[in-house]
């Protein structure tokens, strides 16, 4: 469909990346990751044609749309939110308002007529191709993709320029997805996104009839939704089967054959100088040094990579507060007439990492600003507790800062004590390198200071952090870093985050709040998912997701709010136990035993023939044969998941008769 051949791009001096042979077939979904400044967002211009290569080519199947949806950046007026997105269906609108006008001249012509009989003909055609194109379902289409996105059919009729930059974003977002390009280009699509719109884009692209390539800090997402990965690394682009997690352990067993290789070849290399060296100069081993001379001459070095730094940094830790943070007695909060909620009683204690949850506009960020002071009680009773020290972060943190000075004087102010060498290291965890770190902070975007002002914080925590959407602006690696120190604070957080990954590695307690009241549940974010889908089996773990279409809300009760004093809720109930009748006899066993070897050489014959592919398309003669080959690939591959989760069941099946 479209195909890269010994692409390359440069940024200034700078080489992105080179020597790509890339080809994007008609259902491929992959997930692009790579470090901060590597050339994602680039490579993603290149793909729609925004952006050239600076070598070699792009080409692509005649007829084939790309449809591009960029960070941030859009700005639309003039129009509702519904008319917006049915803009996109202009084409089908004129075949529609084209038949009601040939209707209307069939109903003046003469039947017998010839005029009739062309016009007729006409209108036929049109009607045939406004039912292809589901002319009669594009407002449903359109309701649908805006419910999905977090619209409410209040909103469809609010003029566009009324939201903020990130709804206007959901929008641009919306009109991508109704238009069903055959490729799809995303570039951090979750960013303005909260969950509930997460989890439904996640179903979307799951059932998506082309092919996506998206950016995404997200590890979940990008596990549930891509079934290959291309890094950018070292200047090359490196393919992976399989979602985040499965790039994660193939990248480290890459490595890890790489080094193998690389010592072997150097043992081999030093060998042959050795020899060389040490029978140079006699002439009865003239003809087996010149041989070794040629096998060396011959040799491929290989070159390992350098480590990707990993930084790592410790925190200051606060002082200690009192058992019992906070406490809400009875609290309600409204603006005018409308109540965000009433009635909320809970407390929170020590070293609790409490989760805000639920939709956008439930009131997340009224609740934390309400903890913070920056918003008053509409009633009830809210108290802090012995040694308690609020710090606030808001998601327009940066208005605070002082634009005149340069993030690392500032930071050196915040943290005298810190070295040059620290300070650039905290800066690092953040995305701040080489001369960015000498910035001003008035010259920075929106999203860089928002990091920055996170980072310094993190420099002087207080003992009860409020952190709203600390995740935003942050790549994975950053993520970790921040979620890192998260784990080693010995003070307390209630953070608002849409990265559900960093949720449920964070969370101690979720506070849901929704339908005007907060609910507390006791435990991680997955046990949260359990009760609150009721399920009968055990909670999922979320840090190593498989590909999966978005849960479903079953019925269920909802849970009672915690009250004013109560211990924690009782715990989940236990799993169920384990299924006996999975138990094989000795005879079975060994067949399910040989049957694992069996897919495992399958596999194995599979993966060279993938490889085989994948060479072949890397060397371009036409189209066609780019194309067939391409389809046997896609067979291949269908092959591959459908051997490996036989494997894995099979395998968990010898597992537990062991």
């Amino acid at each position: 469909m479209i195909q890269l051949t010994e692409a390359g791009k440069r940024f200034g001096p700078k080489i992105l990346f080179s020597d790509c042979n890339w080809l994007i077939g008609p259902k491929d979904r992959f997930g692009i990751v790579g470090g901060n400044g590597t050339g994602k967002s680039t490579l993603l211009k290149v793909l729609a044609g925004i952006e050239s290569l600076d070598y070699g080519s792009v080409n692509s199947t005649k007829g084939i749309k790309a449809g591009y949806l960029p960070q941030d950046g859009i700005v639309l007026t003039g129009r509702t939110v519904f008319a917006e997105c049915m803009t996109v269906f202009d084409d089908v609108r004129a075949m529609e308002a084209e038949q009601k006008e040939l209707e209307h001249q069939m109903g003046e012509l003469d039947h017998e007529s010839p005029e009739y009989q062309k016009v007729s003909e006409r209108y036929h055609q049109v009607h045939d191709e406004f039912t292809a194109r589901d002319g009669y379902n594009i407002e449903s289409k359109v309701g649908i993709v805006l419910t999905g996105l977090g619209f409410s059919r209040e909103d469809w009729v609010k003029r566009v320029e009324a939201f903020s930059g990130g709804w206007q974003m959901r929008i641009a977002l919306a009109r991508l997805l109704l238009s069903e390009p055959n490729l799809l280009l995303l570039d951090e699509p979750t960013n303005h996104l909260d969950i509930e719109a997460r989890d439904w884009l996640e179903s979307y692209l799951h059932n998506y009839p082309n092919a996506f390539i998206l950016i995404s800090h997200d590890r979940y997402f990008l596990d549930v939704t891509v079934d290959r990965v291309a890094e950018i690394w070292n200047k090359r682009i490196h393919f992976y089967s399989g979602g985040y997690t499965k790039y994660e352990n193939a990248k480290t067993e890459r490595r890890t054959q790489l080094e193998a290789a690389y010592k072997n070849q150097r043992e081999r290399i030093e060998d042959l100088e050795a020899f060389i060296n040490r029978f140079r100069a006699q002439a009865t081993k003239a003809k087996q040094v010149q041989s070794r001379i040629k096998e060396l001459e011959k040799i491929e070095r290989i070159e390992i990579p350098p480590d990707e730094k990993t930084i790592y940094f410790r925190f200051p830790q606060p002082k200690p507060s009192g058992r019992i943070v906070a406490e809400f007695q009875k609290v309600s909060k409204a603006y005018g007439e409308k109540v965000v909620f009433s009635g909320a009683t809970f407390n929170i204690e020590r070293g609790d990492r409490i989760a805000l949850v639920g939709v956008n506009g439930a009131g997340k960020s009224t609740l934390i600003k309400l903890l913070s002071g920056e918003e008053p009680l509409t009633s009830g009773e809210y108290k802090l507790g012995h040694n308690v020290e609020v710090d606030y972060f808001a998601q327009d943190q940066y208005k605070v800062l002082d634009v005149e000075a340069s993030i690392f004087d500032d930071l050196g102010r915040v943290s005298p004590r810190s070295g040059q060498t620290e300070l650039r290291n905290i800066l690092g965890c953040f995305l701040f390198s080489e001369d960015d770190v000498f910035k001003k902070i008035g010259v920075l975007s929106g999203g860089e200071r928002n990091r920055y002002a996170l980072a310094r914080m993190l420099m002087q925590p207080s003992n009860f952090l409020l952190l709203d959407e600390p995740t935003n602006h942050l790549d994975i690696r950053a993520k970790d870093v921040l979620l890192k120190a998260m784990e080693e604070f010995t003070g307390t957080v209630v953070f608002v985050s849409h990265d559900r990954y960093f949720i449920e590695k964070l969370a101690t307690r979720v506070f849901e709040v929704a339908d005007g009241a907060v609910t507390i549940f006791n435990g991680t974010y997955a046990e949260y998912l359990w009760k609150k889908n009721n399920t009968a089996a055990p909670a999922p773990t979320l840090p190593t997701p498989q590909k999966q279409a978005a849960p479903q809300q079953g019925k269920q009760q909802a849970p009672q709010p915690q009250k004013h004093g109560q211990k924690n809720a009782q715990p989940p109930p236990p799993p169920p136990p384990v299924d006996k009748s999975r138990r094989l006899n000795p005879i079975k066993l060994r067949q399910t035993k040989e049957r694992q070897r069996a897919i495992e050489d399958e596999i194995t014959r599979l993966e060279v023939e993938i490889a085989d592919f994948g060479a072949t398309l890397s060397m371009f003669v036409s189209a066609q044969e780019s194309i067939d080959i391409a389809e046997l690939l896609e067979s291949r591959r269908k092959d591959m998941a459908a051997l490996e989760a036989e494997w894995e069941e099979v395998s968990k099946l010898i597992e537990e008769n062991r």
